[in-house]
């Protein structure tokens, strides 16, 4: 009679896969980062590495998904050049990790992408805070609306797409 095996991936596995979503995240940020804003407002951008985050919360659970994203923002500030943006990173990409640990406890994989847009306006309004508290001024706030919209729409585009990579790799 054999052991029953243990159906948790072992600590070698979970952090090779962590460390494989963490290259892909900031792959996809750094090619993000070189092409043209989508529209002429400061901040807007697409936000294609949260598909990473969102899939990895959804998956993986919360402790990986925090490695992940935590790696992919210091590494993306340092290899992009642009140590200011840890700050604002973190102000998003944390409040936004948060938003993502309390949906991930309401919605199922079949959901994750409704998810997405909530996650990515919680990034924006953590940026903004972030922007706030450096400028020491809430005229920042005035984005706002425009970085809500913005959240909306590109969230949705980004939580498509992780629904879409979740279900072709659960059927492998």
């Amino acid at each position: 009679m054999t052991p029953p095996q243990d159906k948790r991936p072992s600590q070698a596995r979970r952090l090779t896969r962590a460390a494989l979503l963490t290259a892909i995240a900031l792959t996809i940020f750094l090619a993000e980062a070189q092409l043209p804003p989508p529209v002429p407002i400061p901040g807007i951008k697409l936000g294609l590495a949260n598909i990473v985050t969102v899939y990895a919360m959804f998956v993986l659970g919360p402790r990986d998904t925090l490695l992940i994203l935590l790696s992919r923002i210091f590494l993306g500030a340092v290899f992009s050049g642009q140590m200011m943006t840890l700050l604002y990173s973190l102000g998003g990409g944390l409040l936004s990790y948060f938003a993502l640990l309390l949906l991930r406890r309401v919605l199922g994989r079949g959901q994750l992408w409704v998810s997405s847009p909530l996650s990515a306006v919680c990034h924006n309004l953590g940026q903004l805070l972030a922007a706030a508290a450096i400028a020491k001024s809430w005229v920042v706030l005035v984005y706002l609306p425009y970085l809500v919209l913005a959240g909306l729409i590109t969230g949705i585009l980004t939580g498509l797409c992780a629904q879409l990579v979740v279900g072709r790799l659960s059927r492998n």
